[in-house]
């Protein structure tokens, strides 16, 4: 079965998670821009950031014949840094110009602050620029006024919701995100937020149009495989190969094809490679 991760923070693993991921099926992933555990001090740590997103775990995820995307935004968490939030607004438009790069994201809320709204709203008019889709970010307290809030300003930007993915849903947001127009994601955990048994109850009761699943797979408790295991739910919840193919793969390619940067092909190296001088590789390569 071909499997899409269309959302894992892979900064936050190891190498050896991509070529577990590789043999369960993963051929396509998109990493987006996030947190990453600490607060961000200066603009050159987010250029550093982008730049490892677009280079570094691109070739991480090529050896093991993975084509890597990205979604690169100023994350909702670390806009409410007056100084940083001009300094990384103000140099994004450049990356975004990028290969590779998929969709504006993760955008959209934290703590529900001004400072986030005006993060929010600048993101959204510089994915209109650039004619990406966006990728939207749920807090994770108060989800349902959060996405409510969310779906407003989006409506308010001129967005088209077909363009629009609207993360870590879960039972209290699916219909009105639905109704929206906007396709919806679920991040599969271990303990938190979804598990797979619930996105299949969600699935019995919405159908599998414009619905996909990830594993985050981020530096907390989480499961890289989570969108395998996912399909597997599913398979023996009784859903038809065609449900779950449309979950895993069909719905995540529709959605960041409308980038145009999409690449759902890419070639292993026959032999081993290095990216600035350096391999991820360690003694005899893994056949």
């Amino acid at each position: 079965m071909r499997i899409f991760e269309p959302h894992a923070h892979m900064t936050s693993r190891t190498t050896d998670d991509y070529e577990t991921m590789a043999a369960a099926g993963v051929t396509v992933i998109v990493e987006p821009a996030f947190w990453l555990g600490q607060p961000r001090t200066s603009l050159g740590s987010f250029v550093d950031y982008f730049n490892s997103l677009l280079g570094w775990e691109r070739f991480r995820a090529s050896q093991f014949g993975v084509a890597h995307h990205c979604t690169l935004a100023l994350n909702p968490k670390e806009a409410n840094d007056d100084g940083l939030r001009r300094e990384v607004l103000a140099v994004l438009p450049r990356y975004l110009a990028k290969d590779r790069v998929v969709a504006v994201g993760e955008v959209g809320y934290d703590s529900m602050t001004p400072e986030e709204d005006e993060a929010f709203a600048a993101q959204l008019a510089l994915a209109l620029e650039h004619d990406l889709p966006v990728l939207v970010h749920t807090p994770h307290r108060d989800k349902l006024a959060g996405t409510r809030r969310s779906l407003d300003v989006i409506r308010e930007s001129g967005l088209p919701p077909e363009r629009v993915l609207i993360d870590h849903n879960n039972e209290l947001t699916v219909r009105e995100v639905k109704e929206s127009g906007c396709w919806l994601a679920f991040s599969i955990y271990p303990d938190t937020k979804m598990d797979e048994d619930r996105f299949v109850r969600i699935v019995d009761e919405y159908g599998t149009e414009r619905m996909l699943v990830n594993s985050a797979a981020d530096w907390g408790r989480s499961d890289p495989l989570k969108v395998v295991k996912t399909a597997a739910a599913m398979m023996e919840a009784g859903r038809s190969e065609d449900e779950v193919d449309q979950v895993v793969w069909r719905n995540p390619v529709e959605f960041f094809a409308q980038s145009g940067r999409l690449e759902l092909d890419v070639e292993r190296p026959a032999a081993p490679a290095t990216f600035a001088g350096n391999s991820i590789l360690r003694g005899e390569r893994p056949a």
